[in-house]
């Protein structure tokens, strides 16, 4: 048998709306599983936010957080952490443009620990799950490691800007992404780090060719990684964009695409 790779996003792909796993999907992985094959989530989540669907899955491979910025073996420590942070210095410019770009807030992450500028009940809302350590106040003083990921809330006037601004002062240092709406926010994680990356970190050391890797994404933050995999397979949900880059088109997260495509593919 020919061993196969394959890679989850959670949201939009493996989950359904109400971020919940459906019970055929899930019973088609384990039977995946039970048959050999890895299975291994790669999502733009931390781990803390990320843990919780491992578990219930009952995985024991590496995972894939932070679009690829944080690789590590929740099961096996001495698998190693694979960490690709943004170098510090591009946080305090982007605070010192705070006023010219009206930016609103600025959210830091170092892995599972959590840097606000400023206190913002709506983005505490949003990193809350998986209880992170949280602190408060000026990034420039507060912010003393490199950061995993970094989110920038503005208006929708200013996004555009921002991200012109990042593309011409940071071209080779950083990679940024805009949330979908109703989120007017910028995420900024390192140049060259995205889940295609991280997923071949995990394929490398099992020994997987990218031609038995199966990825599956719904966003433009899977476009790398749905292109980089032997069958790059797009949800039903899935963005215009990602649809093109793709393999193949599977039904959506509320129709159990992935259990059907993976029934059908590998004949579980």
């Amino acid at each position: 048998m020919k061993r196969y790779l394959i890679a989850l996003d959670l949201d939009g792909t493996l989950l359904k709306e109400d971020k919940t796993i459906s019970p055929f999907t899930k019973d088609i992985i384990h039977r995946a599983i039970d048959a050999g094959h890895l299975v291994v989530i790669a999502t733009g989540r931390p781990y803390r936010a990320s843990r919780m669907y491992y578990e219930e899955l009952g995985l024991t491979t590496p995972i894939v957080n932070f679009n690829g910025a944080f690789v590590h073996h929740p099961r096996q420590p001495s698998w190693g952490v694979r960490h690709s942070p943004l170098p510090l210095s591009v946080v305090k410019d982007i605070v010192e443009l705070g006023e010219t770009y009206r930016i609103k807030n600025i959210l830091a992450e170092v892995m599972d620990d959590v840097y606000f500028h400023e206190h913002d009940d709506v983005l505490l809302d949003i990193v809350r799950l998986g209880n992170p350590t949280v602190k408060i106040g000026d990034l420039r003083r507060s912010l003393g490691k490199d950061p995993t990921s970094v989110l920038v809330y503005t208006d929708d006037d200013h996004i555009e800007r921002i991200q012109s601004h990042l593309a011409n002062v940071y071209a080779n240092v950083v990679h940024h992404r805009r949330w979908s709406e109703p989120w007017h926010v910028i995420e900024i994680i390192r140049h060259g780090v995205h889940k295609a990356a991280g997923l071949k970190q995990v394929a490398d050391y099992f020994g997987i060719p990218r031609e038995r890797v199966i990825a599956f994404g719904d966003e433009d933050n899977d476009l790398e990684m749905i292109d980089w995999a032997g069958l790059g397979v797009a949800m039903g949900n899935a963005i215009d964009p990602l649809k093109a880059v793709a393999d193949d088109v599977a039904a959506s997260n509320e129709e159990d695409g992935i259990g059907r495509y993976l029934r059908d593919v590998l004949r579980l």
